[in-house]
């Protein structure tokens, strides 16, 4: 063999890997799908959906998004999931809607060799491909000590009475997970649980309707309301508003949701979690392109038998909302400060 032959072979071999090389570190692409549980909470159009796509657009351009919302609806769901399937899906994002009911779902897409993310809410009884969140039991925990804290520093003695629960919706294994954490920050605590109720759907008005009846039937002694989430805990406060309680007993929530925020700087909601929703998109989004890579996907802990990556929930009150929500850029005072709640703001020092 000449030695321009030998160059040529050499060049050529020198071409082709390098065209491995580039083919390996080559961006992926495919069709990747969002579905969302409900609109009840406003987090998933407002937070958890432009999260999502905004980190997929930087990791993967060339990425198809497709997104859907179930609007608390199981059935809808299902179709929704057939559907992206149908659009060429090779990874879903699921949140679902009844926990139990998307094992199915999980099943039927892992058979097709697409991947599926478990996103807020677990599916227990069958192992997606991965599962990202904040720590729900955390998050239940944390409220609850926080509430006893409270009422310990204000002086509210167990005797006088206890509290209510206002949990998630039965069908929601975050749900159950929050409920769980509830219940052990409420242990040894002093104070009795009177009552507590699954809110279905986390509907704020069926919350109302709960609390409502439990006003009529406890009166005075019902001194603080673990509630699970900032709509539910709107519906409690409501509720006592309605009934003519002044002041409501403080009751916890779950979202920093503009509302829930506002709330709490009107002094009539306790406390909420912050965890803000991009956090948690973002990593999802991570995931979803590492699958698309063809990437081995480790977690950092593994539940339900699935890796699994937990992020850490803080609570927010009177004391923190500004250094931690309003100075942090979580949100801003021209969307908090508006009306009734100007002068709240004010004396929190949010705002001009």
């Amino acid at each position: 063999m000449t030695r321009v032959h030998t160059q040529l072979i050499g060049a050529a071999a020198l071409s082709l890997a390098l065209a491995g090389i580039t083919s390996a570190y080559a961006a992926p692409s495919g069709t990747v799908a969002f579905l969302m549980p409900d609109q009840a909470s406003t987090r998933y159009e407002q937070h958890d959906f432009p999260g999502f796509k905004a980190e997929m657009g930087k990791l993967c351009p060339d990425c198809k998004v497709l997104y859907q919302n179930a609007n608390a609806d199981a059935s809808q769901q299902q179709q929704q999931f057939n559907s992206v399937i149908a659009q060429g899906a090779k990874v879903i994002v699921l949140d679902p809607v009844d926990s139990t009911a998307a094992a199915s779902l999980v099943h039927m897409a892992q058979s097709q060799g697409i991947k599926v993310i478990a996103y807020d809410r677990p599916v227990p009884s069958t192992p997606a491909d991965y599962y990202v969140s904040f720590d729900n039991e955390e998050i239940g925990k944390s409220i609850a000590q926080s509430l006893v804290a409270h009422l310990k520093e204000s002086g509210v003695a167990g005797s006088k009475g206890g509290v209510l629960e206002v949990n998630g919706s039965p069908t929601d294994a975050a749900a159950g997970l929050i409920k769980k954490g509830i219940h052990e920050g409420l242990q040894g605590s002093g104070y009795k649980t009177l009552s507590e109720y699954d809110t279905p759907e986390w509907a704020p008005p069926k919350a109302q309707q709960w609390v409502s009846g439990q006003i009529t039937r406890f009166g005075p002694q019902i001194v603080g309301v673990v509630a699970a989430n900032d709509g539910t805990a709107g519906g409690t406060i409501a509720a006592f508003k309605a009934a003519g309680v002044n002041p409501v007993p403080p009751v916890t929530g779950n979202d920093a949701t503009t509302a829930g925020l506002q709330l709490i700087i009107a002094g009539d909601q306790y406390n909420t979690i912050l965890k803000p929703s991009e956090i948690v998109a973002g990593a999802a989004a991570k995931v979803a392109v590492g699958f698309l890579d063809g990437k081995p996907v480790k977690g950092e802990t593994t539940l339900f038998k699935t890796p699994s990556q937990l992020f850490k929930p803080a609570v927010i009150t009177q004391k923190n909302i500004k250094a931690e929500v309003v100075d942090k850029g979580f949100a801003n005072a021209k969307d908090l400060c508006t009306g009734r709640y100007a002068d709240g703001c004010k004396k929190l020092g949010i705002g001009g």
